[in-house]
């Protein structure tokens, strides 16, 4: 089978692993997947516009709803080239779903651009997907996407880490999440070696971010930042995102407030474990048993306790490695790239 999936690339965000592992997956398991667009040697991946032989459509809907190269033409040649139900929708940032707003995030502004987008997407295939297990909708089918990669892993050796912890991502509605993280290092900063976030927005605003209508959504104290020492780095590109991770000896796992209420999976559910890192949940707890296991709650921030627990993994990263280790051996599995495409055909099929 030939996938063509239609997915706005970045080099230093998104999904770009996942779709390389779909690639490498369908190439084991004799088929063929391609990224709709012109040849793009930046990406690494099999970027073409040939949709002769194509068998199904997958349309990734994450950061953007348009089309990264081309013009409207490219949708038409998009939908003629496959029957409506060979073509899936994978909505991962939960905008197919009535307007939500939770603790300062949403998925739309208004009402009417909630029901022109599902609209749009009801338009394009009956099969509609999202990352999670709990969907809102009735009409849309789980399908995690996100995928766990084994190649990833790396050691788990805490003997020369560059920093006690550091976070690899953007700042887009990352401030609730990460300000209590950090301000529960700030009691304890002289215990604590370095701590460095990495990505757009932690050193200083990207200038299309300061937009008044969207100002909000990418809020970070930088002052505050420098004042405790916490580090901003420069974003990485998608290829070294384990790797950077792989310098800490703990990586903090937090969501936007609408994926923990969507109960979705991200990139980070599974690059994170797959790191040479202990991964920190600030996260629901029965989200993280269900995802990630009984014993990964050890893993968890409790509300009272969150500077001695930061405290207690830098003194004995060995003893949550093996928690670490138990994940690794049951996403290898459950989540693999080749569990995951396979499921994709299967819903290609249905």
């Amino acid at each position: 089978m030939k996938i063509v999936f239609v997915y706005w690339g970045y080099e230093n965000a998104g999904s770009m692993l996942d779709l390389r592992g779909y690639a490498r997956a369908a190439e084991a398991l004799g088929h063929e997947v391609t990224i709709y667009g012109p040849p793009n040697a930046a990406f690494a991946l099999d970027y073409s516009l040939d949709l002769e032989s194509a068998d199904a459509v997958v349309f990734v809907f994450e950061w953007t709803t348009q089309l990264q190269f081309g013009d409207r033409l490219d949708w038409v040649r998009l939908l003629q080239s496959v029957p409506r139900n060979r073509r899936v929708v994978i909505d991962c940032d939960g905008a197919y779903n009535e307007k939500f707003e939770f603790r300062g995030d949403y998925n739309h502004k208004t009402d009417d651009l909630s029901r022109r987008w599902s609209e749009v997407c009801d338009s394009i295939s009956d099969k509609i997907c999202q990352p999670t297990l709990r969907p809102k909708r009735k009409n849309v089918r789980p399908f995690l996407f996100h995928i766990y990669d084994p190649t990833w892993e790396s050691e788990l050796d805490f003997s020369n880490k560059e920093f006690s912890m550091i976070y690899v991502g953007h700042t887009k509605f990352r401030w609730h999440g990460m300000s209590q993280v950090l301000e529960a290092i700030a009691p304890v900063r002289d215990k604590v070696g370095r701590v460095g976030l990495v990505g757009e927005g932690w050193d200083h605003p990207l200038e299309w971010t300061e937009y008044q209508e969207i100002k909000a959504d990418y809020y970070v104290d930088r002052d505050w930042l420098r004042k405790n020492k916490f580090e901003a780095l420069p974003a990485v590109p998608f290829r070294e995102v384990t790797a950077t991770m792989n310098k800490g000896v703990f990586n903090p796992v937090i969501y936007r407030p609408l994926f923990e209420l969507l109960d979705f999976v991200t990139c980070r559910t599974f690059e994170t474990p797959a790191a040479g890192t202990i991964p920190l949940f600030l996260l629901d707890p029965r989200y993280v048993a269900d995802t990630f296991g009984e014993p990964a709650l050890a893993l968890t921030f409790a509300e009272g306790d969150r500077p001695e627990k930061i405290l207690d993994v830098l003194a004995r990263p060995e003893h949550y490695a093996d928690i670490v280790r138990n994940i690794r051996r049951d996403f290898a599995i459950r989540h693999s790239p080749e569990a995951r495409l396979k499921r994709l055909i299967e819903i290609i099929e249905e």
